[in-house]
């Protein structure tokens, strides 16, 4: 299993009139959350898509618990618990100051090659980067 954490501060615009934070940002931040586990794994996006790989979001489902609010600290915990194969499943939990469990979700993505738009098995180069996770 891969665990990564990362911190966000909730800006005023990131909220709704009732000074919760609007659903359609969740996936902002689990973008977020998904970018840093993928540069702890030393790969990024960037890196990704210039190799040849694009990682479109199939599917995503998400859960609110409580909400989070103006000015709040986040933690948004990623995880990857199954090696990927053509698909990669990311799920989030989204934590406040306290250690409050705010929100959970999760997505799941599909290795593209850029050059054909069909859906490929993992790369090597980075299913060398999971092995190390998933003996």
């Amino acid at each position: 299993m891969v665990i990564s954490e990362t911190q966000i501060r909730v800006r005023y615009s990131e909220t709704d009139q009732m000074g919760y934070v609007y659903y359609g940002n969740y996936a902002q931040y689990f973008e977020v959350g998904r970018v840093e586990l993928l540069r702890q794994l030393g790969m990024s996006y960037k890196g990704l898509e210039e190799s040849g790989i694009m990682m479109p979001v199939i599917s995503m489902s998400s859960k609110f618990l409580k909400p989070a609010k103006y000015d709040d600290l986040l933690t948004i915990r990623t995880y990857i618990k199954e090696k990927p194969q053509f698909r990669c499943k990311f799920e989030y939990e989204v934590l406040n100051e306290l250690n409050e469990l705010l929100h959970v979700g999760e997505t799941t993505l599909v290795f593209i090659d850029t050059q054909t738009n069909k859906p490929v098995n993992n790369p090597k180069q980075i299913a060398d980067k999971f092995d190390v996770y998933f003996k």
